[in-house]
């Protein structure tokens, strides 16, 4: 497998005036490898398509829409719970190996056709970036200074813990 990394050496060594078979060994490439590369002028990774067709025919069409029925009476059931059962009920017709691709349909069941998800807005507390803090009437203390009732309104941060703004 061709990495971007040596073609992207290939292109920097063209440019310094090497020969294309100089190039390509240096690189680390077949000469007629080096050659397609320098005529697409892309890297592998921009070259790869990613596929949208099926390997296999689907082993669970004919059974789904019974799971379906299923997973909407009680969504909480896990897909191996529901593949075992399947499998008593089928003997011999689903493979212990199917699991993985029968797990992977269940979980694009749930988050396309499933229950509604739970929101929420998850708050992060950060110590000492906020306080708790109070005001206290000083009137009722009967507090003085210098013969003067203190009748102000008192601010007072919680005993412990640093302030900031």
């Amino acid at each position: 497998m061709v990495s971007d990394q040596q073609v992207r050496r290939l292109f920097k060594l063209i440019q310094q005036n090497e020969t294309l078979s100089m190039a390509a060994a240096k690189a680390g490439l077949d000469v007629k490898t080096a050659r397609k590369y320098l005529r697409l002028r892309k890297l592998p990774s921009a070259l790869h398509e990613p596929r949208t067709w099926r390997t296999r025919k689907d082993a669970f069409v004919e059974v789904w829409d019974e799971l379906c029925e299923q997973l909407n009476a009680n969504p909480g059931l896990e897909a191996k719970t529901l593949f075992e059962a399947l499998q008593r009920q089928h003997p011999g017709r689903f493979a212990d190996g199917q699991l993985r691709a029968f797990q992977r349909r269940v979980r694009t069941w749930r988050a396309l056709d499933g229950p509604p998800k739970e929101v929420f807005f998850g708050q992060m507390h950060e110590p000492g970036r906020l306080g708790q803090s109070d005001f206290t009437h000083m009137s009722s203390l009967k507090v003085t200074i210098g013969g003067q009732p203190f009748d102000h309104l008192m601010y007072h941060p919680p005993v412990g813990r640093s302030v900031s703004c």
